[in-house]
This record gives structure tokens, sequence and C-alpha cells, in this order.
């Protein structure tokens, strides 16, 4: 049985259509991808399941444990264990690492602030009293990020494009973050145009133009990046960046 469900799915953005009726199913505990070109929709997807300023008026509906998402905010969506880790993570000006950790720990399900931290690479002694801002590398602030997550361990994470401006030995972190909301149960969403991300994922929708084209088995989307593109009946020419 489905954790999230997404029921005919269409988004408009300043009068164009982003997302065309898109039908999916994540499952609980497993490792899912959305995979797809720039423009694909992959991220507006993202915004619109967890609630988004701009992403609210869609046209279907988005099912959460049996319950609609329509009408609630991000804040609601947060509350009921959805979170989106951003492609960019955000910089809070004078809000130390620990009390950014502390406000997102829980007790019943996740890491102490102080592990999460190890289990995202980062020294507690070195980086708790530390500001979640531009001081950090783009790579700090990532890890840093995954260690709220670790700290939550929420039902419903997105990634978008988590390897997105970070190095080798900070993939890899995310990967063993990865593993570890798996086990614990949690179900995982990657976006990503990266075959590297893929491969971690257990089933794969591919996105095109907003359209739903294929799914299937991370393993078998493997052909895409393979082959760049996948046979359709229409023109695969995305057409702005706020389709990504």
């Amino acid at each position: 049985m489905s954790v999230l469900t997404l029921k005919n799915i269409s988004l408009t953005l300043s009068d164009k259509k982003i997302l065309h009726n898109v039908n999916l199913e994540f499952l609980p505990g497993k490792i899912h991808a959305l995979v797809g070109p720039n423009g694909a929709g992959k991220s507006s997807l993202a915004f619109t399941i967890m609630g988004l300023e701009g992403y609210r008026k869609f046209e279907g509906d988005i099912i959460f444990k049996g319950e609609s998402l329509k009408d609630k905010s991000i804040d609601q969506r947060a509350k009921l264990g959805i979170t989106l880790a951003w492609q960019e993570p955000a910089r809070y000006e004078g809000l130390t690492i620990s009390s950014f950790l502390e406000a997102a720990y829980s007790p019943e399900k996740g890491f102490k602030p102080e592990e999460a931290l190890l289990k995202s690479g980062l020294a507690p002694d070195l980086y708790l009293k530390r500001a979640v801002d531009k001081t950090l590398s783009g790579g700090e602030r990532k890890k840093v990020e995954l260690a709220s997550i670790l700290a939550m361990m929420p039902q419903v994470v997105l990634l978008d494009e988590p390897d997105s401006g970070i190095d080798i030995e900070s993939l890899e972190r995310i990967f063993d973050a990865i593993k570890i909301l798996k086990k614990r149960g949690s179900t995982v969403i990657l976006i990503t145009h990266s075959l590297k991300v893929l491969e971690h994922a257990e089933d794969a929708f591919l996105l095109c133009c907003g359209h739903l084209m294929e799914k299937g088995s991370g393993h078998s989307m493997c052909r895409y990046f393979k082959g760049k593109c996948m046979p359709c009946d229409h023109q695969n020419m995305p057409e702005a960046d706020d389709a990504k």
C-alpha cells in the first residue's frame, strides 16, 4: 500500500502547463527516483507535493496515508512527516547548527544532533556552535541539512538534486544516509538527472515536458541515461527552467 499517492496532478504556472495528469505511487520504506532532463517538471512536482508557495493551485489530489494534502499548508505537511531537502540548502544568519538540529530532532525516531552530525560526516565539536550561514561551504550546508533529516527521521523525504555542488566524499555520506532512512522505514524520493544517484533507487519514474513517460526499476531506467532520451510521441523540448 502506498504511503503517498498522486492522482491526476496537473499544474499551470504563468499560463504555462508544467505538469500533465501525473499519477504516481510511492511505497513505504522504498527509494524512488524522479528522473528526466532539465525542464521535465521534476522539481515542480516535488514543490507541489511539499505545498510550496506558488505550487498550491493544482488539479488532482495528493493523498498521504489516506488523507488529502490539497488544503494543507507546507507547515501542516511537514508536521505529518513530509520533508524537502533543497538543491541549494538555505542559510540562517545567527542560528547555530546546534539550535537548527535541536529544532528538527524527533526523540521518538531520529538521531540526536551530535550523532546525526557524525553520520553526515561532520565533527560535532567543530560544528555545533557554528552558524548555518555563508561561512559554511555548499558541501557543509548539504551535510548539515542531511543531519537535520536524520535527526527528524520523516516518513517521506524529497531530495532535490542531492549530488549538486558537492564532492565525492559528501555524496557517499548522502548515499549512506539514504540507506539509513530506508532501514528505518522512511520513503525516499530522489529528484535527479544523475546516473550515479539513480543507481541507488529501487523504483524510478521518467518525466518529460511534464508528462510521466515511463516507470520501472531504477536499473531499467538507466537506459534513459545511456541513450540520453527515450522514444516518445511528443517533442522533447523543455521550454523554461521553471519546469525543472
